[in-house]
């Protein structure tokens, strides 16, 4: 998959730009705050309909402007045009300019693997931001997982708010919760399904590419999860067993919103006792193998951004992450030292100088 021309419309610092791309590696290189990572993050945008930064939607509207969009023509077995507005009315999503209603319908088109420096913390993170970060990627990969995930946290909500009626009423019917936990756990083990092959695929592959990078192949990632049992009758179960602190607590205290996975080398939790360099050598092995996930379910390469790394990596590191990517992948890489990317990248790059919002051509 590639994106050959991109179009700005007030994003960010960006009030009108139009791009073309190599099919290969497209770097974007100038100072800090210059507006690299902007030019990525409407990559990402246009792709999953929301930014990769945490930013609310509107803040990627440029000051004093009512609106943005961003317009990329991608291919993939041939050329589409795809759109993505924000502004008062909310976000639209086009596709060769019809309208799509669902963004769940969208989201699925665009292959898009991104490694930036918050990754390099991931396994330092919350359970939250590997979930996020799950959810992403297999929405990507099968847009009936994101309809299953929103239909699953609609329901959530629904239960929650019953969860603090019941404890405020004393008295309130159980006949109705039972209803409510009966659809959240069915769509709960659709997708614990999901993830659970994921994860599965993802261990095919990560001891490999850690063990290209650190000699060794005891790497694994564990999926933990409530349900685990995988057998509706014995979750319902404890879904009865938790009743009393959920009515307490006011929100529902197990399920697939509280799965977590561990990455673990030579069998110990590389969070609790791997070096930072384990982490970093972990997290990016997870990523390698994400990019072959994309290319054997999808039958094509995601696009792939590498957002900043030179800050968290040494050269060596990140040209031997680069040795370790297909030629087939396009590359989109921000940078603040040039000089650090390996000569036979350079040659096969399209190089774009980012200064104050304005992006030249070398």
């Amino acid at each position: 998959m590639k994106i050959h021309h991109l179009k700005i419309l007030n994003f960010r610092n960006y009030e009108r730009l139009e791009l073309e791309f190599n099919d290969n590696y497209n770097i974007f290189y100038g100072y800090n705050g210059s507006g690299k990572t902007n030019l990525v993050e409407a990559i990402y945008v246009l792709a999953i309909t929301k930014s990769f930064r945490g930013s609310v939607d509107n803040i990627l509207v440029m000051n004093n402007k009512d609106y943005l969009k961003v317009d990329g023509v991608v291919e993939d077995e041939y050329k589409e045009k795809y759109s993505i507005a924000l502004g008062k009315n909310g976000k639209n999503v086009k596709i060769n300019d019809n309208k799509i209603n669902k963004l769940s319908d969208y989201i699925s088109k665009i292959s898009i693997v991104l490694f930036c420096p918050d990754n390099l913390r991931f396994i330092k993170d919350s359970p939250s931001i590997r979930r996020d970060s799950i959810n992403i990627e297999i929405s990507q990969l099968n847009n009936i997982y994101l309809k299953c995930l929103n239909q699953y946290n609609k329901i959530l909500k629904q239960r929650n708010n019953y969860l603090k009626t019941m404890n405020i009423n004393g008295n309130s019917s159980g006949d109705y919760l039972d209803v409510l936990t009966d659809k959240l756990v069915d769509n709960g083990l659709k997708i614990y399904g999901f993830r659970k092959k994921y994860i599965e695929y993802l261990n095919e592959k990560v001891s490999g590419y850690y063990c290209k990078i650190c000699d060794n192949d005891n790497l694994e990632l564990e999926y933990v999860s409530d349900y685990k049992l995988n057998d509706k009758s014995k979750i319902m179960e404890k879904y009865k067993e938790n009743i009393n602190r959920d009515i307490i607590l006011g929100k529902t205290t197990i399920g697939i919103h509280h799965d977590d996975i561990k990455f673990r080398l030579d069998g110990k939790n590389i969070k609790d006792f791997g070096s930072e360099g384990q982490q970093k050598n972990a997290i990016i092995s997870y990523k390698l193998s994400l990019i072959d996930l994309f290319k054997e379910k999808k039958g094509h390469y995601p696009i792939l951004i590498l957002d900043d790394l030179f800050s968290e990596l040494d050269k060596q590191k990140i040209n031997n992450i680069l040795n370790l990517i297909d030629d087939n992948v396009q590359t989109f890489i921000t940078t603040t030292e040039i000089d650090k990317i390996n000569l036979n990248i350079i040659k096969k790059s399209k190089i774009f100088h980012v200064v104050d919002g304005a992006v030249r051509e070398d």
